[in-house]
Order: C-alpha cells, then sequence, then structure tokens
C-alpha cells in the first residue's frame, strides 16, 4: 500500500488498483490527468462518484459530425462517473461519461468535458498493463481505439 499526493489529488494504490479524492474545487479533468500523468498509467477503467457545482458536458451529432457543449452551473451529486484511459497523439487522455442528479431528483448525462467539484470527488483507477491508441475515424468524426499501433 502507497500513498501518492499531485496536483488537487490524492491517492492510495492498493494491489494494482488507486483509490483517488480530487480535492473540493478543483477541475477533475485537471486533477485527473494529473494524476494519470504522474503514475505514468497509459490504459485503464476510472470510476466515481461525488459532488459538483459546475459542470460542462458534450453531445457528439453524427449527422454534421459537430459536437454540442452545455454548462450547468448549480449544484449536483454526481452519481456515476464511467470511463477510460487511452492515448491521443502521444498524450494520455480522459474518456469519461457522467451521470448527475439534481435537487429535483432528475438526472443529467453526456460526455463530460470537465466539473468543478463541491464537496467530495472519489474515483477508482483500474490501470491496464498495456497501451492503447485512439486515432479519429475521419469518416464517422470520432476516435476510435486503433489496436495496429504498437
Amino acid at each position: 500500500m502507497q500513498n501518492f499526493k499531485g496536483n488537487n489529488w490524492s491517492a492510495r494504490k492498493v494491489d494494482q488498483i488507486y483509490i483517488v479524492s480530487v480535492k473540493d474545487r478543483a477541475s477533475i479533468v485537471d486533477a485527473l490527468t494529473d494524476f494519470v500523468k504522474s503514475q505514468n498509467i497509459q490504459a485503464g477503467e476510472i470510476t466515481g462518484i461525488g459532488a459538483v457545482n459546475e459542470v460542462t458536458l458534450r453531445f457528439f451529432k453524427p449527422s454534421n459530425k459537430n459536437y454540442v457543449d452545455k454548462t450547468f452551473n448549480e449544484q449536483m451529486e454526481m452519481t456515476n462517473i464511467s470511463g477510460n484511459v487511452s492515448e491521443i497523439e502521444g498524450k494520455p487522455v480522459l474518456h469519461m461519461h457522467v451521470t448527475l442528479g439534481r435537487e429535483d431528483y432528475t438526472a443529467l448525462a453526456g460526455h463530460l468535458l470537465d466539473a468543478k467539484i463541491r464537496g467530495a470527488g472519489e474515483f477508482i483507477f483500474y490501470p491496464l498493463n498495456t497501451r492503447i491508441v485512439k486515432i479519429k475515424n475521419e469518416e464517422v468524426g470520432i476516435n476510435f481505439y486503433d489496436f495496429e499501433n504498437k
């Protein structure tokens, strides 16, 4: 068991799995990207829960290959984050989707562009002992795994 600290995060490694806490008021994407870089995680799975007060979601429209981003500024429960770590153009990239509970008990969901923790941010990383690269598929307009790339 080892403990680690970084830019707006702290973590504990148990066997091969990391338990990560993101500090209150920090950007989830900035903190977790710093964590992934510091631990040299090239591929893996992410899950998480917590609370946020600002979130930007992204929605992909295949008809025109465009993204639509929308920001929500309200206190919400992060009931689930699920995602993965891969590499695009030599840099680690987090691809995460989120479900958020609003005060009126309705939910928002989508691709997580970023969010600010307001309360707790609790994540589990399951690293994989491999390197996964994504390459943009121009026909579809999004990045796909490229297993030919070593």
